[in-house]
């Protein structure tokens, strides 16, 4: 029962405060502002199904199919880091709600359309980013591989993976509750700030990736 426990602690205690929901909450009502509430709600059930599912095979096989594409992780810290990057510079420059209501600015969302954006990127790299991902493969490759404490050690990883999960849902589908509270210069202000932590946790990932490359240039 301890390793149960152990592996289902270590997982939440290691990628919830990377995935940070309430964090990524302001980001994810930004992208759909144009969505009604019903239509948010489905949307972050698809984020959370999407997110368990990344996070779970990150774990069980993540170290297997980079071995099989001869990629390693600070290669996918660098690439992870460069959409984290782009995607947090590109929802800082992005207008605000008020800026569009002046223009006149009046969208409709096709309900056909949408889970277009379930994946990316509001599951990645919104969600499970490169810094997940890559914490999710260590994880697995440091985990026992004897037959009993393997079977505990992904029977916690569920259990942890599927906390995440509903901890997502929560924090998204009720994401517009947060912002009436709030306000909505309060709102624009969090989502501005929110945008530029992405940015630098998109450089600092990136950053990390390139650092253990330069250590394995010979000579240094």
């Amino acid at each position: 029962m301890y390793p149960l426990l152990k592996s289902t602690v270590l997982i939440i205690s290691a990628l919830f405060p990377i995935v940070n929901p309430l964090g990524s909450a302001p980001l994810f009502l930004s992208m759909t502002r144009d969505y009604s509430e019903e239509d948010r709600k489905l949307l972050s059930t698809r984020i959370a199904i999407n997110g368990f599912f990344l996070l779970i095979a990150s774990y069980l096989t993540g170290t297997h199919i980079l071995s099989f594409f001869g990629i390693s992780i600070p290669v996918v810290q660098v690439g992870g880091g460069l959409v984290l990057a782009s995607t947090g510079w590109a929802m800082l420059e992005q207008k605000s709600h008020e800026d569009e209501t002046k223009e006149g600015v009046n969208r409709t969302v096709d309900r056909r359309g949408l889970f277009e954006k379930a994946f990316y990127p509001l599951t990645l790299p919104l969600t499970v980013g490169p810094g997940s991902i890559s914490v999710a493969i260590t994880l697995g490759a440091n985990e026992p591989h004897t037959d009993h404490l393997i079977l505990l050690s992904i029977i916690g990883a569920v259990i942890g993976s599927l906390v995440i999960s509903a901890s997502v849902y929560l924090c998204y589908a009720f994401a517009d509750r947060l912002a009436r509270a709030l306000g909505s210069t309060a709102m624009s202000v969090i989502m501005r700030l929110s945008s530029f932590l992405l940015v630098c946790i998109g450089v600092q990932i990136i950053w990390n990736g390139v650092s253990a490359l330069l250590k394995t240039i010979p000579g240094r």
